[in-house]
Order: structure tokens, then sequence, then C-alpha cells
């Protein structure tokens, strides 16, 4: 990423900046960041997006699961150091990793990025995967984060994850069940538990991010999903693109098809003024769908809420 930013002209950074500018949001999450240890990828586009007009003075990027070696056989084909083996998917460490981007100050962060998948209570993992994956394998295939941003009346917490797609495994569904556990940990987290440290106690939240699961369609287990679209101290607002649809993915038909498998569910005490999915249909506005489409298969979702809180 930082290769392309930094070389110039690459059509598809200039996409994703458009899209980003578009949505002029006061706070991003972005996925399928590169990571790099002084954040220099990140700085980088940062800095195309002021030269676009937006200006994003802070922001946060910690190093992802994503290409980690494990160490371990992960997938069964008799090798420990593919992409496959890794504790999330990737040809290097910090490939597609999470970044935040933000107009206010990023305050406390806890990153649960490194919590053994096994050590979940009622984990899935003792079911799906080789003994000696056990002790190792965590349990975010890409982060876990909650960041406090220091919003006027704030602070506001993103729960921000990108959760595994549940497939590319064997009749085990390992992807399926890690996908599931994922989502699960947001859920329990707040109802209280917490791996380490004080339990969640925060008024004003957002769970945020990519759940590779769709509430109807698609592979992928749902309980997973229920667990939190049905908490009680989460809303889901469902928004849509300008047609009408959930769906915020734009994959091949018929498999999978067109799904939505990016949230952001803010707490049931937010007063939510407006939502979508930034998918614009045709080529006419300040950004066409041929740019959406070059910046990414996933669109932008974003939610408006009245604050500051009283």
């Amino acid at each position: 990423m930082l290769r392309d930013i930094t070389r110039g002209g690459d059509a598809q950074i200039a996409a994703s900046v458009a899209v980003i500018v578009a949505a002029g949001a006061d706070v991003i999450v972005l996925q399928e960041v590169d990571f790099d240890a002084e954040g220099a990828a990140l700085a980088a586009l940062s800095r195309d997006l002021e030269a676009a007009g937006l200006s994003y003075p802070h922001r946060l990027a910690l190093r992802p699961n994503t290409g980690w070696p494990t160490g371990v056989d992960i997938d069964g084909d008799g090798r420990s150091w593919r992409a496959r083996d890794g504790h999330g998917y990737g040809h290097f460490n910090g490939q597609g990793g999470m970044a935040v981007l933000s107009r206010y100050p990023i305050g406390a962060v806890r990153d649960f990025s490194g919590m053994v998948w096994a050590d979940l209570p009622g984990s899935a993992a003792p079911a799906v995967l080789p003994e000696a994956a056990l002790p190792v394998l965590r349990l975010a295939s890409v982060a876990a984060w909650d960041v406090a941003v220091e919003v006027p009346g704030g602070p506001l917490h993103l729960l921000a994850l990108h959760a595994t797609p549940p497939v590319f495994d064997g009749p085990e569904d390992r992807n399926g069940w890690r996908n599931a556990d994922e989502l699960r940990f947001w859920a329990m987290y707040l109802d209280g538990w917490s791996p380490a440290g004080l339990p969640f106690a925060a008024r004003d939240f957002a769970v945020i991010g990519t759940l590779n699961v769709d509430p109807e369609r698609g592979e992928g287990r749902p309980e997973g999903l229920r667990a939190l679209l049905d908490h009680p101290r989460l809303q889901d607002v469902v928004p849509r693109r300008p047609g009408g649809g959930t769906e915020t993915a734009d994959w091949p038909e018929p498999v999978p098809g067109d799904l939505r498998v990016d949230y952001i569910l803010p707490a049931t005490g937010l007063a939510v003024t407006g939502a979508g999915v930034l998918w614009p249909e045709g080529e006419e506005g300040a950004l066409s769908a041929s740019v959406a489409a070059l910046a990414s298969d996933h669109r932008l979702v974003w939610i408006d809420v009245d604050w500051p809180r009283d």
C-alpha cells in the first residue's frame, strides 16, 4: 500500500480517497489497510486525503494478526509457514490491517487482538483446531480494538473488528466457527465479561467493522451475528443503499452474490439521525459507481449521530 501511494498514479488509491472524501466522516474505521511499524502507509494516505480537502489529524494503526506466523500447520497441508497458517490470512505481517482516522483526539485503546481463541469461554476452538494450535492461535483474524474517541461530550467507544470470512476451510467449518466466536466476543464484552482488566462500562459506543456474515443469506453461522443484532445494548438501524437494499459487498452472482457483511451497530442510547451505504448507482455526481467499485468490492457504511449528548 505504501508503495502504491508514494509512487503516485494508482487508480485504486485515488478511488479510495474519493470514497472517503465523499463520506466526509468525523471518524472512520478503515479495513484492508497495510500496517507498518512507523505508520508510514497511513500517514501517506492521510496526506492524500488532506490534499483532497479532508484532514484527519488523529489516527490509529496497531499491528494486526494478518500474516503473523503461528509456526503451526493450521490448515493441515503439511506446511506451517504459508498464508493460511498465520493468526490471520496474509502473505506478510500487516497485510490488510485496520486503522482509525479521526477529527477528534483518540484516547485510551484496549487491544484484544492477542487473545488466544481457545481462551474464550465456550470457544469452538477445541473442536476444530489441531491440538498444537490450541495454545497459540489468536481469536481475532485481523484485530479487535476498543478505541475511545474524545468527542465533545464523549468519549465515544469504537468496538472495531474485521472478522474472518466463514469460508475457505473444510468440513469442520473452522472459519465459520471462528467468525461466530469473534462476534460473540463482543456480545460477551458488552455483557460485562472481559479477557483482561475492568469490564466495559461506557455509555456511548458502537460495534463497527466487517463482520463477514449476512443475516439471511450466504455462508456463516448465524448465532454469532444474532448475538450482536439482538443484543439489548445495541440497535441495528439497517443502513440502506440508494436503491433500498441492505447489501454492503458487491460480489459475483449468483454465489456468493451481494451481501450485507459490513456493520455499524450503535448503542441503544445514541440518537441516530441518518444512515446509509455509500453505493452510487450511476456515473453522475461527486462519486460515480465505477469509482466506488474500483475502490473496493465493499461499500462504505455510515451513520449520523445527534451529538453532543446531554
